[in-house]
């Protein structure tokens, strides 16, 4: 099993900035594919970032530039700049053991998930 835990989250004014942690633990070998994603009330789970085991990434196009995901040792960074209030959501950190997903923004690809952190942007 891997444990993960993010934390980082608050409310910020638009144009501000945050930076989203995520400790793994546990079977840490078992995360070669690692990514954030998000859900705001009443929309379905999105992905936002991912980063592999090789330190490739990908993003959604519509937050390339201003969110960066980053990864040292077991720790999973994801640093938000430029905030809008349609970034408002929960943050999920999530793990894949092994394998390429088909597609690594794709919720369905991943098996272990964190309890969430919360990002609000005022206008």
């Amino acid at each position: 099993q891997v444990q993960l835990v993010e934390s980082g989250g608050g409310s910020v004014q638009a144009g501000g900035s945050l930076r989203l942690s995520c400790v793994a633990s546990g079977y840490t070998d078992r995360t070669d594919y690692m990514g954030w994603f998000r859900q705001a009330p009443g929309n379905k789970r999105e992905g936002v970032a991912s980063i592999n085991h090789l330190g490739e990434t990908a993003y959604a196009d519509s937050l390339r530039g201003r969110f960066t995901i980053s990864k040292e040792k077991d720790i999973l960074y994801l640093q938000m700049n430029s905030l809008k209030p349609e970034d408002t959501a929960m943050y999920y950190c999530a793990a894949r053991p092994w394998g390429r997903p088909q597609n690594p923004l794709s919720s369905d690809q991943y098996n272990y998930w964190g309890q969430g952190a919360q990002v609000t942007v005022s206008s």
